[in-house]
């Protein structure tokens, strides 16, 4: 049986200073159209191009509560929930 993958991603600006959580069910080409600014609105806005941080479900109801639950917390958690899984804050996007 096929298995669908869906993904809770944090990204932000080279300095580190704006987050950005969203969700998408093709983690490669939602990160792409952030670098490329094809999405107008937020993160082209504040040049969101670095992946910083994601996690995976096959399930889109958790997916979506998940970001929901991200977004809803505070910017350290946001920042604690970065550096346990990317301690340097590297851009993922090239390790997809």
């Amino acid at each position: 049986m096929y298995s669908k993958e869906y993904y809770i991603y944090i990204m932000t600006n080279w300095s580190n200073i704006v987050l950005y959580t969203g969700v998408t069910n093709n983690l490669m080409r939602r990160v792409y159209e952030h670098k490329q600014k094809l999405v107008p609105g937020f993160t082209s806005k504040y040049n969101i191009t670095k992946l910083v941080y994601y996690e995976t479900t096959p399930d889109v109801n958790t997916a979506i509560g998940r970001e929901k639950q991200i977004k809803g917390g505070s910017r350290q958690k946001k920042i604690d929930l970065i550096s346990k899984m990317n301690p340097e804050w590297k851009d993922l996007y090239s390790a997809l």
